[in-house]
């Protein structure tokens, strides 16, 4: 079961990440106004969602989901703190991040028997 429920949220983020890549890539005139509100210049549109779509991607195939769920960590992380760079404190977009963020660690724990080997084992000595 907790295998099944860490397959549902993966894909929840990899098709939130993937989604959002693609208006990056596909329609950057949508995002003008929130770019210009992170004070990012638009131009820079279509690489970030390059690299939301590669870290979903590499989350996506079981061998690589620990480089993709890093990936994701710092490409939320900095999503969070951009917003709070310019004033947003606890605004949706951080909240959104911070959701995902933990959906894909919780979704990459619940699957694979290794992680959760590892994790919360340190005193068990």
């Amino acid at each position: 079961m907790s295998v099944m429920i860490g397959r549902i949220l993966s894909v929840f983020v990899i098709a939130a990440l993937v989604a959002d890549g693609a208006v990056n890539l596909v329609a950057p005139n949508l995002l003008q106004a929130e770019m210009e509100a992170a004070q990012f210049p638009l131009h820079l549109a279509p690489m970030i969602g390059a690299l939301c779509i590669v870290s979903a991607l590499l989350y996506a195939v079981p061998v690589t989901a620990f480089l993709g769920a890093v990936m994701i960590t710092g490409f939320l992380g900095g999503a969070i703190c951009t917003h709070l760079r310019v004033g947003e404190i606890l605004s949706p977009p951080q909240f959104v991040s911070l959701v995902l963020g933990t959906a894909t660690w919780l979704g990459l724990y619940l699957q694979d028997t290794r992680l959760r080997s590892v994790v919360f084992t340190a005193n068990r000595n």
